[in-house]
């Protein structure tokens, strides 16, 4: 898992001062967002390795 400070720049991009959410909402968010773009990237080389046989 990623610390906050790795994931900075996607929180401040869905940051918004009025939100009602705290800033560990946004965290969260971040993480996710991480996360899918991980397993977005792992599909396309699974997809890659695959079409090369």
């Amino acid at each position: 898992m990623k610390a906050k400070s790795e994931l900075q720049p996607v929180i401040d991009l869905i940051a918004s001062a009025d939100s009602p959410v705290g800033m560990d909402a946004v965290y969260v968010h971040a993480l996710i967002l991480d996360k899918l773009e991980s397993i977005e990237r792992r599909l396309g080389d699974l997809e890659d390795a695959t079409e090369k046989r």
